[in-house]
Parts: C-alpha cells; sequence; structure tokens
C-alpha cells in the first residue's frame, strides 16, 4: 500500500493525526472538569434528595404495614372467638 505524501515528505495520515491532535489535545482537563462538576452535582443535589424521598417512601410502607399488621390481629382476634368454624388451608 503505497503512502500518499504531502509537501516535506509527510505522510497525510500524519498530518491528519498531527491536525487532531491540535484540536483535541487539551480536551482531556476538560473533560476532567466536566466530570468533577457532574459529580458535585450529584452529590450536592441528587443524592440528599433520593435520601429524603427514600426515608419518605419507608415511612409510608412502614405505615401500610402496620395497619395490615392491625388488619391480621383483628381478623385473628375474630377467628378466636368463633371456634367452630375454623378453614383448612
Amino acid at each position: 500500500m503505497a503512502e500518499t505524501t504531502s509537501q516535506g515528505g509527510r505522510s497525510t495520515f500524519e498530518n491528519f493525526g498531527r491536525k487532531v491532535d491540535a484540536q483535541f489535545g487539551n480536551i482531556g482537563p476538560r473533560i476532567e472538569d466536566e466530570v468533577k462538576r457532574v459529580i458535585g452535582y450529584l452529590n450536592d443535589q441528587v443524592v440528599p434528595q433520593v435520601r429524603q424521598n427514600s426515608s419518605s417512601a419507608l415511612r409510608a410502607a412502614a405505615e401500610q404495614l402496620a395497619r395490615l399488621a392491625d388488619h391480621l390481629d383483628q381478623h385473628r382476634a375474630a377467628d378466636a372467638q368463633q371456634p367452630g368454624e375454623k378453614t383448612s388451608a
């Protein structure tokens, strides 16, 4: 495969590589800064909201479980008062 050369004996691929490096060579630090900014946003804004909403969801679930337990206790008490009517499971 023959390499195409431009002025000065360099390949066009080599020139392309230099152009890409010139354009994107300093993008690494910018990406790192953006990643740090996103992590900061997640830690400062998202995580507290998730924690707050999670605790609210747990409280609601606990309330529903308490109601279910009360309901089961009431049925067990009613079944204990009617000893002749047992059901088989």
